[in-house]
């Protein structure tokens, strides 16, 4: 998955301005204690970090 495609999605289900307050802010369990931006830094797949998002946020089917 492009980081445009990711970040896309994530302003589609947060809205733009908490995708990145969302972002940069949540610490997840699923992300190994990582935010979604400290994870895209470190190296993690973006389709990784979406499917976390995903599962930790139950963002529903039909929008992953």
């Amino acid at each position: 998955m492009r980081l445009t495609v990711f970040w896309q999605r994530m302003a589609d289900h947060f809205g733009e301005a908490y995708a990145d307050s969302f972002a940069r802010d949540h610490v997840m369990s699923e992300l190994g204690g990582r935010t979604v931006y400290e994870a895209l830094e470190a190296g993690w797949n973006a389709k990784d970090v979406w499917r976390a998002v995903c599962a930790a946020m139950d963002v529903p089917a039909e929008r992953r």
